[in-house]
């Protein structure tokens, strides 16, 4: 399994200019480890929805890279959208799924049948471009330069364990990022 923080960590260091959306837990250890805010959506109290979010922003910059960090949990809320994205195609969507098990955020709850939902399966199944499950860090940090140089919609599965560091705050108002993430993408 890979800690959270060092999945984190390889995705901010690849991302270049690519926008960030990212929900629940890698939301919460995202904003610590990102090196480029501008570009970084964070979403609270719309658990499911980030991947929502991250395809209208695909499909409204196709010059850019989004990458969705989403969770397990989370994905699971919200599985049909893997229908909507991979019927969209979006060449520049890029979705991290981080696979623990359980619902973190709200208290570490196992969540219903993580032992047998295979999300590459049903990534693929949806008909995203390509699915990856890592288990290693090592092996996740060599190919996820030419993962995000592939065209998508791209699933990443990625089994994760989430160590002590505490990963902060969980709710606040995101107007002003969101106000000013629309400024920088369409008046630039």
């Amino acid at each position: 399994m890979i800690n959270s923080y060092d999945a984190i960590e390889a995705i901010s260091e690849v991302r270049g200019n690519a926008i960030v959306v990212s929900i629940m837990t890698p939301n919460r250890y995202f904003e610590k480890l990102s090196k480029n805010k501008d570009l970084d959506l964070p979403v609270f109290g719309a658990m499911g929805k980030a991947s929502n979010i991250a395809l209208g922003i695909s499909i409204a910059r196709p010059d850019k890279k989004v990458f969705v960090l989403d969770g397990d949990g989370s994905l699971l809320m919200n599985a049909g959208s893997l229908v909507t994205v991979a019927t969209q195609k979006p060449k520049n969507f890029f979705h991290f799924v981080f696979n623990d098990g359980v619902y973190t955020t709200t208290g570490g709850q196992p969540i219903p049948g993580s032992q047998i939902i295979d999300f590459t399966g049903l990534a693929e199944s949806c008909g995203y471009a390509k699915s990856f499950q890592f288990e290693d860090i090592e092996d996740f940090i060599t190919k996820l330069p030419l993962i995000i140089d592939m065209e998508g919609p791209i699933f990443v599965n990625l089994k994760v364990f989430n160590d002590s560091r505490d990963p902060g705050m969980y709710m606040r108002d995101i107007s002003e990022i969101m106000k000013n993430l629309r400024l920088f993408l369409f008046e630039n």
